[in-house]
């Protein structure tokens, strides 16, 4: 199974642990392919960093090195027109389109909205855990 994380479903598996940190252990229990771009690297590291100062001693680079070690790197072409009402979203969806993914995991009312474009679901961290790992555990 192959899947793009939502930036706020990785902090959150980070930072929070609950259903997030599930898929999150899923993840490096290889039970899915993660896919990531450069943009989506960038988003992850940053806001890890800024969310760092409020959480002291949460080691998110570890989570954040084990991705862009194993992670699947995707180059993305633009979406040929922005498909979220928030443009900086459409980043996760280039990625699925690049990758032939047709999961995104994301709590984002955005990407959400949009779920279906291209045949790509937009799935809650709760309703992924419940359809793809509740039953592979």
């Amino acid at each position: 199974m192959r899947i793009v994380l939502d930036t706020n479903v990785l902090i959150s598996g980070i930072f929070f642990s609950g259903i997030p940190g599930q898929i999150l252990q899923a993840w490096h229990s290889q039970k899915f392919q993660l896919f990531v771009s450069v943009e989506i690297l960038d988003e992850y590291f940053s806001v890890a960093e800024r969310i760092t100062n409020r959480y002291a001693g949460v080691e998110y680079e570890n989570v954040l090195g084990l991705i862009v070690q194993n992670a699947e790197l995707v180059q993305v072409p633009d979406l040929p027109e922005p498909v979220c009402e928030d443009p900086d979203d459409d980043k996760f969806l280039a990625c699925a389109l690049a990758s032939n993914t047709n999961i995104i995991v994301s709590g984002d009312s955005d990407l959400l909205k949009v779920s279906g474009y291209c045949g790509i679901q937009v799935l809650t961290p709760k309703a992924f855990v419940s359809a793809f790992l509740d039953q592979s555990g």
